[in-house]
């Protein structure tokens, strides 16, 4: 694919528009990249080492990849893929996935496993003396997000772009927070990068499969739907809620 394509040039142009609007790099920046070999985090890791070599600020990535514990995982294969990339890849062999799945927590695995990940993922960018945590949620994502906390936990709210843990000793950012899942798949296939077969037991039947799953019925009966569901995330009227 020539690496300035329309696909380049489009998820170039959001990505850098979340990166200037929400101010989430700066120079000397260390920053933790959350790897999990899905389409999303391939993408980002990509952009962000790529740009480096183009714009005049000079920071630091660490990816990092949480090993859930699952059999047949792909840590091996990750690793080797990345060391092609140029880019060396920390792995952290955890049971996140497995104590997610017991027996004492079937109702809502999947967001035990992610608070799990997330925890390691800032302890071990602590220890790399990173001041940034970089995670690959796009824009389908904050909707799904919207619509999961609003159906099962019975609250408006979502993941925010940028946003700052433990009294500013880190800040989480999210830069592909503007780019649609549909424009990171073409980009993935076109760009020829590698498939990871998720092991998770859960990944095919998840609540946010079941959301992205309504959210497409949606969208295939208004084009508009999607963009003004984000949109509407930046203009909330609070005089007209309870």
């Amino acid at each position: 694919m020539p690496k300035y394509s329309y696909t380049y040039k489009l998820l170039n142009r959001v990505l850098g528009k979340a990166i200037h609007r929400y101010d989430m790099i700066s120079d000397k920046d260390r920053i933790a990249v959350g790897l999990s070999g899905g389409k999303d985090s391939l993408t980002l890791m990509w952009f962000l080492n790529e740009r480096l070599r183009r714009v005049p600020v000079d920071y630091m990535l660490f990816p990092i990849y949480i090993d859930p514990g699952f059999e047949e995982g792909y840590s091996d294969s990750l690793s080797r893929y990345c060391l092609e990339m140029g880019y060396k890849l920390i792995v952290d062999y955890t049971d996140h996935g497995v104590i997610a799945h017991s027996p004492e927590n079937r109702e809502n695995p999947c967001f035990l496993c992610a608070k799990l990940r997330r925890k390691r993922i800032f302890e071990i960018a602590h220890r790399l003396g990173c001041n940034k945590v970089a995670l690959a949620h796009n824009k389908d994502d904050l909707i799904e997000t919207l619509f999961l906390n609003m159906c099962y936990a019975g609250e408006i709210s979502t993941m925010k772009p940028a946003q700052s843990f433990f009294k500013g000793e880190f800040f989480l950012i999210r830069p592909l927070c503007f780019a649609d899942e549909n424009l990171i798949r073409k980009f993935v296939s076109q760009q020829g990068f590698p498939v990871f077969n998720n092991p998770c037991p859960t990944a095919k039947v998840s609540k946010r499969k079941e959301i992205k799953e309504l959210l497409n019925k949606l969208y295939h009966s208004n084009k508009k739907i999607k963009g003004n569901i984000f949109r509407s995330m930046q203009h909330i009227k609070q005089d007209y809620l309870l």
